[in-house]
Order: structure tokens, then sequence, then C-alpha cells
């Protein structure tokens, strides 16, 4: 054998009976090389790489023959095993069903008997609303006077929420919070007839059509929380004027719908009260305009106390034949008149609104009424913004004019020292009053009774029916500038800085009231509140009580004249010369806020159902400013009964964002 070969095989077999050793890297590729002499051809040993793992092939389940077989039913469950025993125990009595349960408990962790425990207590938990008896229940629910506490405990359970949705619980918290709600007066003023169209039916909020308490005090709620909060200025107008005179504001009406404004410049704007957009202008006065007044449309027609009516003619020519259809149509002549449903309560009837408006007579479109310096009376559509009567008879300016509520019958004063009366309707005059030697200043109406203060120092007090002066109030030394009429008392002030109360029925002087130290510009009377607020050239206003006419708060509210004042049971707000609109609370007199900037001067302020209108000049400008109070609409339940002309409660009733309303102590 040759040599070489034979050195091969000797390694080879050596490298075949020694066991593999793990090399190093260095190893596995270098080796020490043999010496030339002994051998001549070097194999080195190569890994092989790994073997892929083989791919997965179906799974076949093998049936086990070892395993034992189970017939088909329902799984092993030691709780169900533990609740038959404890079944089986009620043959034993009750003592061993306590044992076995004490057993149980004795043989549980301390995390298993917190969990017993969580369990159980709800478990033990009564409702005893559900169980007591419903006017027990109502009668705890009496108690809470605080309406969020209400709104949450009516979202605890189905039963919960049919005992707070009760009305004589909204009932109460509107007589607390003085939200005033007169569900009669409402369904005489025909809330169940056919919507008129828009957002108000027969002159009224369309929360209204199906009156309940307890959404009139969520509107109330929301409403009277956002005057603390100042309000939203819906628009501000600037009107071009020629000069600074022409641009006075004179006169100022408003309802749910509408705000009128007279000007000095024989102009009559007409606004939304809704949005503040103005929409229309009415030309016709030749000269300024000084007083207006707006019918609301809808309503009923009321009949004449004692069967006497002066508004029935036996000579009357039909309408038709000297008025256009359009003109028939909105003032309600070509419908059946709608009569009063209930009997005439008995008293002296309603007063009239601070806000210069009246209810209609069941005309399906508002009319407006206008006077000034033209002697003329005209009467207007407040839809189409046509003129539909001039009624001429007055001899000097126009300074006043008042409409009857839910008659077609006007009242004008005029600086010719009459007072006339007037059919609206059909365009004509019924009275002439006589009695005044001077100028008629100022007018208030109740019922069928109408006052007139005059620049001779008196009041007259009439019959419209009648045309009879009923009394001369004789007191004051000089001119009278305002009266109010609540139809039981009435109030004069002038410019002998004192104010006079004089008994409606006998005309006597009940009470002198004094504290102005100027003229007693503004007056304001209410029998529903019980107080009497004046306002006088000196700046201050001063609330008295109408049980003792003793004076409750002396306000030194402005620097100068007091231009406007009216209140109701929560708030007494009032406009000055020096360009302040200011808001109190008026049983207290505390300040709560003030409307809009500061202005050079405040001509007017109206506010009603959530509008406030404020008219002043402003760099020289005439300005309007329409602002609103109302809660905003997110669902007809924010308003209370499908209200569209409010807008959803952003923060309503119920919200965090109300915690300034409490009831008022005593109430």
């Amino acid at each position: 054998m040759d040599e070489s070969k034979l050195a091969t095989s000797s390694i080879d077999a050596v490298l075949a009976s020694s066991p593999a050793a793990p090399l190093s890297n260095h190893a596995q590729y270098q080796l020490p090389a043999p010496s030339l002499s002994s051998v001549s051809t070097l194999y080195m040993p190569i890994a092989s790489p790994p073997t892929p793992a083989p791919s997965p092939g179906p799974i076949v389940n093998t049936p086990n023959p070892t395993a034992h077989f189970h017939p088909q039913g329902p799984p092993y469950d030691p709780a169900s095993l533990s609740r038959m025993e404890f079944a089986n125990l009620a043959a034993h009595g009750y003592t061993a069903r306590k044992r076995y349960l004490l057993s149980l408990l004795n043989d549980c962790t301390p995390s298993e008997l917190l969990f017993i425990s969580q369990t159980i207590t709800p478990m033990l938990k009564r409702d005893f609303f559900v169980e007591l008896p419903p006017e027990l229940a109502y009668y705890i629910l009496s108690f809470i006077d605080d309406p969020k506490t209400l709104a949450r405990a009516s979202q605890v359970c189905r039963r919960w929420h049919e005992l707070v949705m009760d009305e004589c619980l909204w009932k109460r918290l509107c007589q607390q919070y003085n939200f005033q709600y007169d569900l009669q007066s409402l369904e005489e003023a025909g809330v169940d007839d056919q919507p008129l169209g828009g957002d108000v039916q027969h002159g009224l909020p369309a929360k209204y059509i199906s009156p309940s308490y307890r959404k009139h005090f969520r509107y109330s709620y929301t409403l009277t929380s956002n005057m603390r909060r100042g309000g939203t200025l819906l628009h501000s107008h600037r009107m071009p004027v020629a000069s600074l005179d022409s641009g006075v504001i004179t006169s100022v009406a408003l309802d749910f719908e509408r705000i009128v404004v007279g000007l000095a410049n024989s102009k009559i704007h007409i606004y939304s009260a809704d949005t503040g957009v103005h929409y229309r202008t009415l030309i016709g006065h030749d000269l300024g305009v000084w007083a207006v007044h707006l019918v609301s449309r809808g309503g009923f027609w009321d009949e004449a106390p004692g069967n006497i009516d002066i508004l029935k003619e036996p000579d009357d020519t039909p309408p038709e034949l000297y008025m256009l259809p359009e003109f028939c149509q909105a003032l309600g002549l070509n419908r059946p008149r709608r009569l009063r449903r209930t009997p005439r309560p008995d008293g002296p009837g309603k007063p009239s609104d601070i806000c210069c408006t009246s209810d209609g007579w069941g005309q399906p479109n508002p009319i407006l009424v206008s006077g000034g310096c033209d002697k003329r009376v005209r009467v207007w559509d407040a839809v189409s913004g046509h003129c539909i009567h001039v009624l001429d008879g007055h001899t000097s300016t126009i300074r006043c004019i008042k409409v009857l509520h839910n008659r077609p019958l006007a009242v004008s004063g005029s600086r010719d020292a009459t007072v006339r009366v007037w059919d609206i309707q059909k365009g004509r005059q019924l009275r002439v009053l006589h009695g005044h030697q001077q100028s008629v200043r100022c007018l208030d109406v109740c019922g069928n009774r109408v006052v007139s203060g005059s620049y001779d120092a008196t009041c007259r007090v009439w019959d419209v029916d009648s045309g009879e002066c009923l009394h001369v109030l004789r007191g004051h030394s000089l001119q009278i500038y305002s009266v109010a009429f609540d139809g039981i008392r009435i109030a004069s002030g002038g410019i002998d800085t004192t104010v006079r109360i004089w008994d409606a029925e006998s005309g006597n002087c009940i009470a002198l009231l004094q504290g102005h130290t100027a003229l007693v510009c503004q007056l304001q009377l209410s029998s529903a509140t019980g107080l009497l607020a004046t306002g006088g050239s000196d700046g201050r206003v001063i609330t008295f009580s109408l049980r003792d006419y003793s004076s409750l708060q002396r306000i030194a509210a402005h620097d100068s004249s007091v231009t406007s004042l009216q209140f109701d049971s929560n708030f007494l707000i009032t406009a000055g010369n020096d360009g302040r609109v200011k808001m109190y609370e008026t049983h207290s007199g505390a300040h709560v806020t003030d409307l809009g900037e500061r202005s050079e001067s405040i001509w007017k302020v109206a506010c009603k159902h959530g509008t406030c209108a404020i008219m002043c000049r402003r760099a020289g400008k005439t300005v309007m400013e329409v602002w609103s109070f109302r809660p905003k609409q997110s669902s007809p339940e924010s308003v209370g009964l499908g209200q569209s002309g409010s807008r959803s409660p952003q923060a309503g009733p119920w919200s965090a964002q109300s915690p300034y309303l409490k009831p008022r102590s005593g109430a």
C-alpha cells in the first residue's frame, strides 16, 4: 500500500472513532498543518445546514379507546348542589337554614365576605316613595324649594318622575318665586284656537297653548337667571338723523312680537322683538310722533258693562262700502265677535300695560295707534304697514294715547285740553270729554274708566261709555306730569315734587307721599305686588307699600332725571339722562347689573316677555338696542310647552350656572 494512502485512511479512522467535540470558530476552519513528510492531502470537516421542520398537516382527532364515555347532560355545578342542599333544609326549619348560612360565612375569606357584603347591601335597599301613599309623598316633596333638587329627583326612577311632575308642586314654586301665571286669563284669551301663524298665537306666546305650571316655572326661572347675567344683545341700530332734535325717540310700545318706536322726525319704526331686526318704517305723520300704542292680535270681545255700548250705532254703514277688504280683514270686521267665555269678573277691570300695549278684541292682525304734532290719530296695520284710518278732531299736539283691553276704543289726550274717544275699528270719533283748562299731559285706563292728568293741576276720572266726568281730583299745586291707575286707586305726580294717592271710587285723597326734591315724572302702580314706584328729576327712585303707604326703598339711581321706570315682582329697571340703565331687585333694592354700555342720555326703556329695548343717544347718534333674556331653544321642553319664540336654555333652570335665584322669604 502506498504511504500517502495509509496516512489518509488512518486519519479518517481516528475521526470516525472519536466523538465530535465542539470547536471554536477558528478551530473549525483552521487545523495545524501536518508536516509534508507525513501527509500529502488534508480534508476539512464541514457542518451540514439545518434540516427544515416538516410542514403542518391536517389535524386528525384520533379517538382514545381508554377515555370513559359520559352521556350528554348539564355540566357539573357546585353552586346548584349548594342551592339544592339549602332548599332541602326548609323541612328542618328556619334555624337549620341560618346554621347552614353561618357555617358558609365562617369558611369565607375576608375578600369573599366583602364581596358578599357588596352584593347584599343593594338588595336590602327599599324605595320608600314607592311604598308611601301619594298624599304623603307629595307632602314630603312640598318641603323642597330648590328646583334643581326636584329635577334630580325626577331622574331616580319612573315613579319618582311621576310624583315630581305633579302640577301642584310647580304651582307652589311659581308662587314662591313670584312667577305669576294666570291660567284663567289665558284660557279666556282664546289659546285653543288654531294658530294664526308665526310663533305667537292670539297675541300670546305659543308656550301658553297647553298651560303648565311646571313648564312655566322652567321658562321663567331661566329667563330670570339670564336677566341677572345681563342678557344677550340681539341687535344695535344706529339711525341717521338730520339733527339731534329730529332723532329724539319720544315713545315706545312693546309686546311679544314687535317693538314700535315713535320719533320726533315723524317716522315710526317697527322691529322684531324676537330677533331685533328692523323690518318696517311707517311714514304718514307730517310732524313728530309723540305717542304710540300697540294692540296685540287675538283676544276676545269684551261687552261694555251695563249694556251700554257706544260702538253700536243704528245707522252704521257697512265697512265694506268705505274700507278695503284687506283692512276689514286686519281689523276683524269680516268675522263674528268672539265673546268672553266666562262671566265678567267682579272688579274694575284689567289695568293698562306699562309697555303701552293692550289685548286685542279678536282681530287677526296687530293694530298700531299713533298721534303727534300734526293733531291726527292714525290707525295702522302693523303687519302690512298700511295706514287704515286717519282721525281728525284735535286742534293741538296729541301727547298721550291709550287703548282699552279687548275693545277697539282708543283714548287720546291733547294740548287742546280735551280727551277724545275713538272707534279705531271703524274709524270714527265717539266722545269729546271737556273739563280740563290746560294741556292734557298723561292718561291711564282700567276697564272702562280713564284718568287724565293736566297742566291745570287736576286729574279727572271719566266713564268712557257714558262720557261722564266722575271725579275731579284737586290737591296738586302745579302741573301734573304722570298718573297711574289700577282700578282701585290713582297715583299722580307733578312739579310740586309730591305724589298723591286717590280713592278711585270716592275721589278722595287718601295719602300724600313725599321724598322727591324735583319733578315726579315716572309712576308705576301694581296691586299684584302691592307696590308703587316713583321716579323724579332728582335721579331718585322710591318704592312705597300700598298697604300703609310707607316708603320701602330709596334708591339714588341716577345722577340726573329718571326717564324710564318699570318693575315686576322680581326686578326694577330704571333709566336716566346720565346714560345708564340699571336693574335692581324689586323688594330689597339691591343693585343687580347695568344693561348695555353707557350713553350720553337714555330716552326710553321697555322690557317685557324677556325682551328689553333701550333707546338712547350715543356718540351723537340715535341708537336703538334690543336685548334678549329669553331661554335659547333646543327643544319645546326648554321653554315650556313648545314656545318657538324662545330659544333653548344653555344655562337652563337646572344647570349649575343658575345659582342666583332663591325664593323670596315669606312667600
